[in-house]
């Protein structure tokens, strides 16, 4: 993928979550039954104190990971204000931080506020890298999360498989309507609609777990569990727990 079509599809997902961020929050009350599946394995919260989240959204994670009990540190990072306006709700006693950060700046693990801790136990990234366009980017990202994780740390991200839904799939529209063509994106990279309050578009990619391997390994990671869960068919979401190599 060419650089300036990366530029494109980055600008229409921000202005996408600029205008939508209200009513993408809204349908974002509750976290997927993968992520549930996930907090429900945290029982160690001692080797889990230091926590970061990419794409933090409105902070619903947050919430519930204070509802277990959780009072370490937790740092929420994401670019839309809309949604960080929504996260600040926080129980009291839970030492949450969020900040305004775009994964697509290469400085952004440098721009990291200086109150949060140098390295993290826990790095989530629930929902976020089908939003990056290139390879190229998502490696570059993945390679600061290497470098952000504590020595036997854990990276736990998940993917939209929206293929895997006949009705998310009715809502593919060509690349047409954002001023490209199919010629000029990679391999899984997708345009979908929105439909509520309105009308919008979003970039998307869809991995395949032989996809996600590869950037592992590259980024200096290995796949240590992979599973799909969320939707009526409990395939929607490809959730990867990574470790340093």
């Amino acid at each position: 993928m060419e650089p300036n079509v990366a530029t494109q599809l980055i600008e229409l997902n921000r202005r996408f979550y600029a205008e939508f961020g209200p009513s993408f929050s809204a349908t974002r009350g509750r976290i997927q039954p993968g992520v549930r599946r996930i907090i429900s394995q945290m029982t160690d919260h001692a080797s889990m104190e230091h926590i970061l989240d990419l794409g933090c959204g409105n902070g619903q994670l947050a919430r519930t990971l204070a509802e277990t009990g959780y009072r370490g540190f937790y740092l929420g990072l994401d670019f839309s204000p809309p949604l960080l306006q929504d996260a600040e709700h926080q129980p009291k006693g839970f030492s949450v931080k969020f900040f305004l950060s775009d994964l697509t700046d290469p400085n952004w693990a440098s721009n990291l506020p200086t109150f949060q801790p140098s390295t993290f136990n826990l790095i989530f990234s629930f929902a976020v890298l089908h939003h990056i366009p290139s390879h190229n980017l998502r490696l570059g990202i993945l390679q600061k999360v290497r470098g952000l994780l504590e020595p036997g740390g854990k990276f736990v991200h998940s993917h939209w498989q929206f293929r895997n839904s006949e009705k998310l799939t009715g809502r593919i529209q060509p690349w047409e309507r954002a001023q490209l063509t199919a010629a000029d994106v990679d391999e899984g990279d997708t345009l979908l609609d929105w439909r509520s309050e309105g009308h919008g578009l979003r970039y998307v990619h869809h991995f395949s777990e032989q996809e996600l391997s590869t950037l592992a390994s590259q980024s200096g990671f290995r796949v240590v569990e992979s599973f799909l869960s969320d939707g009526a068919n409990s395939k929607l979401g490809l959730y990867q727990t990574w470790e340093g190599l």
